[in-house]
C-alpha cells in the first residue's frame, strides 16, 4: 500500500474518465431523457469524495467524462452536458451507440474480462472486436481533446480504456495522466494468451500514463512482469524508463465511504428495516451474500459450500438462513442467462432437499436493493459469505465491516479477492474447495463474541483509515510526485536555455575535448556486436568536429580492431576496450600499460557455459576482456536471472585474480582491474582543454562522468539514473547537439 501526506487541491481541473458516467440516460415512454444513478465500486468510491471536496472548496473543478448509456443527438448531448455538470460534474461524451454495444460486449467483456479474471476458456479473440475496441478508445480521445485544458489532471479508469493514456499522450505530451485498473492484472502466462500485437499495444497504451495504479502488490508485479516480457522495459522499484521519461507503477487498494455505512447502520430507518427482516426470518442466524451476477463471483461455488455445510452439520437445520441477493447483470448475454438458470435450479434443489414446511434454507432474491435495505441486511447478518473466484478488490467485504458498529459478525472471504490482502482477520478460504467453505461457515457460527470483536475492530480500523477519500488523495499525491520527478529530470534535458548556455561556453573556449561513447550514444544499440557499423552521416560529423582547437575522442568498450576498421579514414582519437587500447589521430595503436590475459583461459569456459544455458546469448572475446551478451536471449527473464548468477559466480571465482566484473546494458563484462573510461578519459585531457564535453549511455560511462572535472559538461543518453549533469533521449538528439559544435 502506497501512502503519503494528502495533497492540496488539484492544480487545474480533475478530469475523471471512465467507460460509464455515475449516472445513465434512460428515455421515458414520451422520449424524454432521464438521468438514473449508476452503481459500482468506482462510483461509490469517487462520488462521495467529489461531493466532500466540492463542499470544502466550491471553486475546485471536477469533471467526470464518460458514456451516458445511450446514443444522443448533438442537441441532446449539449443540453445534457449543461444539466449533468451539476451532478458530480458529469460530462457525457458523444459516442456511437452501436460501437459502444459492440465495444462493451465484445472485446471488453468477451476478451479482457474473462482473461484478466483467469477464465481463459471464456475469452474470444475476434479481430473485428479488437478493431472496435481501438476505435472506441480513439473516440474517447477525440472527445476529450475538446474538453481538456492545460494544467488538467486526467485520471483514466479501468480495462475498457487501456489504450487511452497513450492516445492522449500523443496529442497532449505535457499532460498529467494517471491510470487505475479496477480488476486484477493477470500473470504473464495468462496475459500472453492475447495475440502479440494486441498485448504490446495494450501495454504501450497503459504506459502512456505517468502513474499506473493497481489494487494489490501482486497485480502491480504482474503488470511489470508483462511489460518486461513483452516490451523489454526493466523496472527499478516500480519505476520504468520509457523513452527517457520515468513512469511509476504503484499499489492503491480502493476504499469505501466508510462513514456513510457506519452512520446509516444506526439510523432509525435502517434499524426499523432490520427489525422487520429479523422478524420475517424467525430470529434465525443469518448468512448473507450479495453479488452481481457474474461467473467470477463464485456464486454457484458458495451455494455448493452451503449445501455441504447443511450436509456435514445437520444440527443447524432450521437454525440458519442463507440470504442470497444477486444483482442482475448482462442479462442479454447467453452465458449469463445459462448461469442464471443454473443458479435458480441449484437454489431450488437445495431448498427442496433440506428445507421443511416452516423453514427455507436459502432466501434468494434476484434484484437490486436500495441503500438502506442493503445496510440493514449487512447489520442483520451474523456471517457474510463472500467467495469470488477472482476479484480485483471486492468492496462488499468492506461495506459489511463498515455496517457493524457493535463489532459483531464474522467475515468469510475468498483469498482470491484483492480485499484479502487487507482483511487478514477474516476467515479466508479457497472458493474452489467446497469443504473449506462448509467448515468456515461452521467456525463462523460458533465463534464467540470475545473473538469476533477484536477481529472486526481491527478490520474496521483499517477500512476506516484507508477510505475512498484517502484512496483518491493518495493516488493524486503520487501522480503529482511523479510529475514533479519528471519535471526535475526535464530541467536537466540538454535543450533550450541549458543548451544555449553550454554552446556559449563551447564557442568561448580556446581548446575543447569531446569524449564520446559509441554504442547507444553515437549509434543505437544493436543486437550483436558486429551490427552497429557507423553510418556515413556519423563519419562526416566526426570528421567535421575534429579541428586543431577541438579534439574528438571516441571512448568505447569495443575491441580495437573493429573501431580501427570503422574509423580508418577519420582522424580522431580512439579508446578501445575501456582504455586497454588507444589510437592517436594518425592511426597508431598503443597500450598505456601491459595487461595480463591469462585469466581468459580460466574464465572463458565459465562464461561459455552460460551461453549454453541461455538460448540466444553469446560470448564476445576481446584482447583483454570477455563479454557475455544476452540482448538477443529468447527468454529475457531467464537471461536476467542468469546474469545475476553469472556475476556472483565470476566475483567468487576471481577473488584472487586482478579482474573486475561490470554489468552493462544486457551484457556482463569481465576485464582487467584498473582499466576503465575514467582513467582513459582523464588521460585524454593532457592538453588541458578549457571545455570538456562527455556523453555516454550505460554504467561503464559513469566511471568517466565521476572522474572528469566538475566543470565538464556530462550527458547521459537515454538513461534516468546517472552522475551526468544533463540528459538526452537518444543518439539522434546527441548528434543534433554535436552539429551545433561544428566550426
Amino acid at each position: 500500500m502506497t501512502d503519503s501526506t494528502p495533497p492540496g487541491p488539484p492544480r487545474g481541473r480533475l478530469l475523471v474518465v471512465s467507460n460509464r458516467l455515475p449516472f445513465s440516460v434512460q428515455r421515458s415512454p414520451s422520449g424524454e431523457v432521464e438521468l438514473v444513478p449508476s452503481s459500482g465500486g468506482l462510483v461509490s468510491a469517487l462520488v462521495g469524495y467529489l461531493e466532500s471536496r466540492k463542499a470544502e472548496q466550491p471553486e475546485l473543478e471536477f469533471i467526470w467524462a464518460g458514456w451516458a448509456g445511450a446514443e444522443l443527438s448533438a442537441e441532446e448531448t449539449e443540453s445534457l452536458r449543461k444539466t449533468a455538470v451539476e451532478r458530480q460534474g458529469g460530462y457525457p461524451l458523444r459516442l456511437a451507440g452501436a460501437d459502444m454495444d459492440s465495444f462493451y460486449h465484445g472485446f471488453c467483456n468477451g476478451t479482457l474480462w474473462p482473461l484478466f479474471h483467469y477464465f481463459p476458456s471464456y475469452a474470444s479473440y475476434q479481430e473485428e472486436e479488437w478493431e472496435t475496441y481501438r476505435r472506441v478508445n480513439q473516440q474517447f480521445c477525440d472527445e476529450l481533446l475538446e474538453l481538456a485544458r492545460p494544467g488538467d489532471e486526467i485520471w483514466v479508469h479501468d480495462y475498457q480504456l487501456l489504450l487511452l493514456p497513450a492516445l492522449l499522450r500523443q496529442r497532449l505530451p505535457e499532460a498529467s495522466i494517471g491510470f487505475f485498473l479496477h480488476i486484477p492484472f493477470p500473470s504473464f502466462e495468462v496475459f500472453r494468451q492475447l495475440p502479440t500485437k494486441w498485448r504490446r499495444e495494450l501495454l504501450e497504451g497503459v504506459l502512456g500514463a505517468d502513474l499506473m495504479g493497481f489494487h494489490t502488490h501482486d497485480y502491480s508485479q504482474h503488470f511489470l512482469h508483462s511489460v518486461f516480457r513483452t516490451l523489454g522495459y526493466e523496472h527499478y522499484l516500480g519505476r520504468i524508463n520509457v523513452d527517457g521519461v520515468v513512469k511509476a507503477v504503484e499499489t492503491f487498494p480502493i476504499g469505501i465511504d466508510f462513514e456513510r455505512f457506519w452512520r446509516a447502520s444506526s439510523s432509525q430507518e435502517v434499524v426499523d428495516v432490520r427489525a422487520r427482516m429479523a422478524s420475517g426470518l424467525g430470529g434465525r442466524r443469518v448468512i448473507f451474500s450479495v453479488d452481481r451476477l457474474d461467473y467470477s463471483k463464485g456464486i454457484l461455488h458458495r451455494l455448493r459450500g452451503f449445501e455441504a455445510f447443511l450436509s456435514s452439520f445437520p444440527e443447524y437445520a432450521g437454525q440458519v438462513t442463507f440470504v442470497l441477493l444477486v444483482v442482475p447483470s448482462r442479462e442479454e448475454v447467453s452465458a449469463y442467462q445459462r448461469m442464471k438458470q443454473e443458479l435458480d435450479e441449484l437454489v431450488g434443489q437445495i431448498n427442496g432437499r433440506y428445507g421443511s414446511v416452516d423453514w427455507v434454507p436459502i432466501v434468494y432474491q434476484y434484484r437490486s436493493v436500495p441503500f438502506q435495505e442493503l445496510v440493514a441486511l449487512y447489520g442483520l447478518a451474523d456471517v457474510a459469505l463472500i467467495t469470488p473466484l477472482r476479484d480485483g478488490m471486492n468492496l462488499v467485504a468492506k461495506e459489511y465491516i463498515a455496517s457493524k458498529p457493535e463489532g459483531d459478525g464474522v467475515l468469510i472471504l475468498s483469498d482470491m479477492a484483492g480485499a484479502a490482502r487487507e482483511l487478514g482477520e477474516a476467515l479466508q478460504i479457497n472458493p474452489n474447495h467446497t469443504r473449506e467453505i462448509a467448515e468456515a461457515i461452521q467456525q463462523a457460527l460458533t465463534m464467540p463474541a470475545s473473538e469476533q470483536l477484536p477481529r472486526m475492530r481491527a478490520m474496521q480500523g483499517r477500512v476506516r483509515s484507508y477510505d475512498a477519500t484517502r484512496w483518491v488523495d493518495t493516488f493524486l499525491a503520487a501522480l503529482r510526485r511523479t510529475k514533479e520527478r519528471q519535471g526535475r529530470l526535464a530541467t536537466l534535458h540538454l535543450g533550450g536555455k541549458p543548451l544555449a548556455e553550454v554552446l556559449e561556453r563551447h564557442h568561448r573556449a580556446a581548446q575543447r575535448t569531446l569524449l564520446l561513447d559509441y554504442d547507444g550514444t553515437l549509434v543505437p544499440l544493436a543486437g550483436t556486436p558486429g551490427e552497429a557499423v557507423p553510418d556515413a552521416e556519423l563519419l562526416a560529423l566526426l570528421k567535421g568536429l575534429q579541428t586543431p582547437s577541438q579534439k574528438v575522442v571516441v571512448i568505447s568498450g569495443r575491441d580495437h580492431r573493429s573501431l580501427g576498421d570503422w574509423f580508418r579514414d577519420v582522424p580522431i582519437r580512439l579508446v578501445a576496450e575501456h582504455g586497454a587500447w588507444q589510437r592517436d589521430e594518425h592511426g597508431e595503436w598503443s597500450m598505456p600499460k601491459p595487461l595480463p590475459d591469462h585469466w581468459k583461459k580460466q574464465l572463458g569456459p565459465l562464461l561459455q557455459s552460460y551461453v549454453e544455458r541461455v538460448p540466444g546469448s553469446s560470448l564476445e572475446e576481446k584482447d583483454y576482456a570477455l563479454v557475455w551478451h544476452y540482448r538477443l536471449a529468447i527468454d529475457q527473464e531467464l537471461a536476467l536471472e542468469r546474469a545475476k548468477e553469472l556475476t556472483d559466480d565470476v566475483v567468487s571465482y576471481t577473488a584472487n585474480l586482478d579482474v573486475q566484473v561490470l554489468e552493462g546494458k544486457k551484457a556482463i563484462e569481465v576485464r582487467n582491474s584498473g582499466v576503465n573510461k575514467g582513467v582513459a578519459g582523464n588521460a585524454s585531457l593532457a592538453n588541458n582543454p578549457d571545455f570538456v564535453f562527455a556523453a555516454g549511455d550505460d554504467a561503464t560511462d559513469e566511471d568517466l562522468f565521476r572522474a572528469l572535472p566538475r566543470e565538464a559538461v556530462t550527458v547521459c543518453v537515454g538513461g534516468s539514473h546517472s552522475y551526468a549533469t544533463y540528459r538526452l533521449s537518444g543518439h539522434r538528439e546527441l548528434r543534433a547537439v554535436l552539429r551545433c559544435m561544428l566550426p
